[in-house]
């Protein structure tokens, strides 16, 4: 592919957004603006019957046959040009038995979400289609604070990415270490990441950039999760290691600070993705290039 070719094409104006419920349910209140944020940004929207329950479990959004047809309309109907994903939470990895996996991978159609959304992108990774790690409209948008990671999201949705293009960029960190590396964007949140491993969904991790996040885990299960891919063979095989955002309970600076040095590949951390604050838009199953000294990722 030559330098300036669209990897993820633009959503052009009046595109139809299929909004979908693959995890947990919304909280009150934060699914009747969906539709009207979207028409704002230019869109048409469709919100699925996962969206509207009923919740078999408090956790799920619907029952799983209803988010695996959800799923599949989404990226099948002719009349949807993107899938975005209400919110994570769980339940995802419930589905992925149940999909037609030929069926989602004749789609090109871009994946947007995170969180519990990462069992989902590693699909869309394995299938060689890239996928977007971003805000979600019941977890982020309309939040205070969020204004600028929403923006940001649909900012490159209206222009797309191309190969060349500047991701972003982290600042300064004492946990990162090493010069550059070059492989393909997985990951996403570490713990479904770690669930993965051991099934025939993980993505390739050998020559892979990993980008990992969490939320609401305790420093002791970020380090039994790094032990985990270490143990697996994961760190030793990749590329390099993004390190995004931790959030939502005890700061596990003290585990990173004495896992990731031992790493080999080069690590750039505070990459400024994950569930907190900023959390900007982060394209998954794409080539990249990490600048460790400059903090930055390009699309290669």
């Amino acid at each position: 592919m030559a330098e300036g070719e669209f990897l993820i094409p633009p959503l052009r104006p009046g595109a139809h957004v299929a909004v979908i419920a693959p995890a947990g349910p919304p909280k009150p209140g934060r699914l009747e603006p969906v539709e009207g944020w979207l028409h704002e940004r230019g869109y048409e929207a469709s919100l699925l019957p996962s969206c509207f329950g009923p919740p078999p479990l408090d956790f799920l959004a619907a029952p799983d046959e209803v988010r695996i047809a959800d799923l599949h309309q989404a990226f099948a109907h002719p009349g949807y040009d993107a899938v975005l994903a209400l919110r994570g939470g769980s339940g995802c990895i419930r589905l992925l038995d149940g999909l037609d996996l030929d069926w989602l991978a004749a789609s090109r159609r871009l994946l947007i979400g995170y969180s519990d959304i990462t069992v989902l992108h590693a699909l869309r990774t394995r299938a060689g289609i890239p996928s977007l790690h971003g805000p979600m409209p019941a977890s982020d948008w309309g939040l205070p604070g969020a204004e600028a990671d929403t923006d940001a999201l649909f900012e490159r949705l209206a222009s797309g990415w191309r190969r060349g293009d500047l991701v972003g960029r982290a600042a300064p960190h004492p946990l990162s270490h090493g010069a550059s590396a070059r492989g393909r964007l997985i990951g996403g949140n570490l713990a479904m990441f770690c669930a993965l491993l051991g099934t025939p969904y993980l993505p390739e991790v050998d020559g892979a950039l990993l980008f990992i996040e969490d939320i609401s885990e305790e420093p002791y299960r970020v380090d039994r999760m790094l032990s985990q891919l270490r143990l697996a063979g994961v760190l030793g095989r990749i590329a390099g290691l993004v390190v995004g955002s931790f959030s939502g309970a005890e700061s596990p600076d003290a585990v990173l600070a004495d896992h990731l040095p031992r790493l080999r590949c080069p690590v750039l951390a505070g990459w400024p993705s994950g569930h907190g604050q900023p959390n900007r838009p982060l394209p998954l199953g794409v080539m990249a290039d990490m600048d460790v000294t400059a903090g930055t990722l390009t699309l290669a």
